[in-house]
């Protein structure tokens, strides 16, 4: 199939996509593109305007302070994986990113596109949920900051309001975090089949669990159960049937789902918490 009709605007800066979107109801923005084109072309979305941000250069920086890491909503996965501050302030990003798609699409897909689109088999989300991650949104009223924990709301849905842009992520420095990370999926490349980012700042362990559910999502009692190390890790799993849905889909079983989510988290946190 081909998209309907519709119009192309490339805007020059945050200010401008913002007044655009303002302007003509049905607008839409255009980032990476990798997961609203697909959708245009089946028309699972019509809008009727495109306002394309991709290459506004404000939205392609990564800069370090001495307290946060921040990264412009418009760099691609590609230069996430490449940059030597996601290296050594974020490892995490990285490792994940190495796990999207394959190298064609990493190089359009941005990191605002895949947390704005919140897929809930995305790995993304669930990295800013252990990072502690915050998210910056832009509008006609202004900026705004939304916790990672308050920003995915549900399937495909963040705590963006119509008009708003999300400009960036931000991103505590913390000394000595460790991180792990692990998914399973038919193939590399593909969607995960269940995935877990995680990160260990001495005896605190967030994870985050990813194709769980319909959003990416935290296990609060597995992580309770970590504060005791490697000795908490069976607790850990048996916790896991109390903070991860029952969730099954055509791909695999609830059961299924919730005995490979204990693998990964096994698997993850015996990296982590080695002595």
């Amino acid at each position: 199939m081909k998209s309907a009709p519709f119009d192309y605007v490339r805007a020059g800066s945050v200010a401008e996509a913002i007044g655009l979107l303002a302007a003509r109801e049905g607008a839409v923005l255009l980032a990476g593109g990798q997961s609203l084109l697909p959708a245009l072309n089946f028309r699972l979305s019509a809008p009727s305007l495109l306002v394309d941000i991709g290459r506004i250069e404000t939205l392609r920086r990564i800069e370090v302070t001495a307290t946060m890491l921040r990264i412009g909503a418009g760099c691609t996965h590609a230069m996430l994986l490449e940059a030597p501050e996601i290296a050594a302030h974020a490892p995490l990003i990285a490792t994940a990113l190495a796990h999207v798609a394959h190298p064609a699409i990493r190089t359009r897909g941005t990191i605002g596109g895949s947390l704005a689109n919140a897929d809930p088999a995305a790995e993304l989300p669930a990295c800013m949920l252990v990072l502690d991650a915050t998210i910056i949104a832009e509008g006609k009223a202004g900026a705004r900051r939304i916790a990672a924990a308050d920003f995915f709301t549900g399937l495909f849905g963040t705590a963006l309001e119509p008009g708003e842009i999300l400009t960036a992520v931000e991103i505590p420095l913390v000394k000595g975090r460790l991180h792990g990370f692990a998914e399973l999926a038919r193939r590399h490349g593909d969607y995960a089949l269940v995935g877990l980012a995680a990160a260990v700042e001495g005896r605190i362990v967030r994870l985050g669990f990813f194709a769980v559910g319909h959003a990416a999502l935290r296990a609060p009692a597995a992580e309770r159960a970590l504060a005791d190390g490697v000795a908490g890790i069976e607790a850990a799993c048996a916790a896991l049937a109390e903070d991860l849905p029952a969730h099954a889909d055509p791909e695999i079983s609830a059961p299924v789902r919730l005995h490979l989510a204990r693998v990964l988290l096994r698997r993850v946190m015996k990296e982590c918490l080695a002595p």
